[in-house]
């Protein structure tokens, strides 16, 4: 829960025009990000791929479009256009990344918000790794990856013209602040904030580079 609330609490900083979007909720779970778009007056459709989590969001939300999404294996079929696709907390428990930014950046009109864990570095890799797939917090088919934020900024560079980093960190301790000192950061896991747009976004909180030092919100 704590988690989840400094990762929104995050968001809301970024003062990004979200009220009244239609949008997109990819790896879902069970729903604890998805109040923060019903709050701001959004049309919400959200997603997952487990059955278990599925019918704990169903019950949760009944009146949204609930519909199970494996991002790994999307569907072909799928023609739905959202104003923002938000992907918090599932790329890095995906075995193809890129196609799951592919798919998401062919539906999205405006924005993908994406927050990931990722590796330390500059080179540009996926970082394949495995994952327990009997967690339902884990990866459905137990591959999934850590990549570098070049490797991501470079994904989303291919279907976004503009790609942006926050210049401040969510308040929790996996979200490092010296990316260029890796044996400072003592949780296992690191994770990074993209903010991928159709559109420029002049915002003061945003940069269209890599940055090597944030701060904290």
């Amino acid at each position: 829960m704590r988690h989840n609330q400094r990762r929104q609490e995050h968001l809301a900083s970024l003062r990004l025009d979200i009220a009244g979007a239609s949008v997109l909720e990819v790896g879902a779970g069970i729903g604890d990000h998805t109040s923060f778009f019903i709050d701001r007056g959004c049309q919400v459709t959200t997603s997952e791929a487990r059955e278990e989590n599925l019918k704990i969001l169903r019950r949760r939300y009944p009146n949204l479009k609930v519909f199970r999404l494996d991002l790994d294996t999307p569907p072909e079929s799928f023609e739905e256009m959202f104003d923002i696709v938000y992907c918090y907390g599932v790329l890095y428990h995906l075995g193809k990344p890129g196609r799951a930014i592919e798919f998401m950046a062919r539906h999205c009109r405006r924005m993908l918000l994406l927050c990931a864990c990722v590796s330390f570095g500059d080179g540009e890799l996926v970082n394949p790794c495995l994952e327990n797939k009997l967690d339902p917090s884990q990866s459905l088919s137990s591959a999934g990856c850590r990549p570098t934020r070049k490797w991501l900024y470079n994904q989303l560079k291919q279907y976004f013209e503009y790609v942006y980093l926050p210049i401040t960190q969510p308040c929790h301790e996996e979200f490092p602040l010296d990316w260029s000192s890796p044996s400072l950061h003592k949780p296992n896991l690191a994770r990074a904030v993209f903010v991928a747009s159709k559109k420029k976004i002049s915002n003061d909180f945003l940069t269209g580079e890599i940055p090597m030092i944030q701060r904290r919100l």
